[in-house]
């Protein structure tokens, strides 16, 4: 059984579970299941659909790989994390983790932001907030959004995961093709 939308943006196909299924939403014994053809596909409807799907950016993490400009998300994957920090203790020490792998000059992960973004930063380290990374972080966001995603939506290893899921997809529900 199965419903299949005509623009082809999302597929829900309904089927008996028979195995644990990250991308399976139960319900009782039946659960709705997203195809893996459409979920890669929907990564390219925009940067945010990319980054809270876990294999959308695993798989966006290897290009950035490729391309020697990880560094961003992994900052942005940082700021993140810091955001949910309820402790003032742990907001100090992971500021401080945030600021000497990403921000000071010759980090060993250093991001691209300019000068007075990271002045402000330098200037705010020792009494850190929820938000002091928050100028930066967007700042990294739109260079990822600008440049690294149109890339990685017409790299090849994109282009594998669209066409590899497609056939596997088709294998696992059509086994006649």
């Amino acid at each position: 059984m199965g419903a299949f939308s005509k623009t082809g943006r999302v597929t829900w196909v309904m089927k008996v579970i028979e195995e644990k299924d990250h991308n399976a939403i139960v319900k009782g014994r039946c659960c709705f299941y997203r195809s893996p053809t459409t979920e890669t596909m929907a990564w390219s409807e925009n940067m945010d659909t990319l980054l809270n799907n876990q294999a959308g950016l695993d798989a966006f993490r290897t290009f950035l790989k490729s391309e020697f400009s990880e560094e961003n998300v992994e900052f942005w994957l940082a700021c993140e994390d810091f955001k949910k920090t309820e402790s003032a203790e742990k907001m100090a020490s992971k500021a401080k983790m945030i600021y000497s792998e990403f921000i000071e000059a010759d980090a060993p992960k250093e991001i691209n932001i300019d000068f007075s973004t990271r002045d402000l930063i330098s200037k705010n380290i020792a009494e850190p907030t929820l938000k002091c990374f928050d100028e930066a972080q967007k700042l990294i966001y739109s260079l990822m959004a600008k440049d690294s995603f149109p890339r990685f939506l017409k790299s090849e290893i994109y282009k594998k995961l669209v066409n590899g899921t497609q056939v596997g997809n088709h294998k696992k529900w059509f086994p006649f093709l």
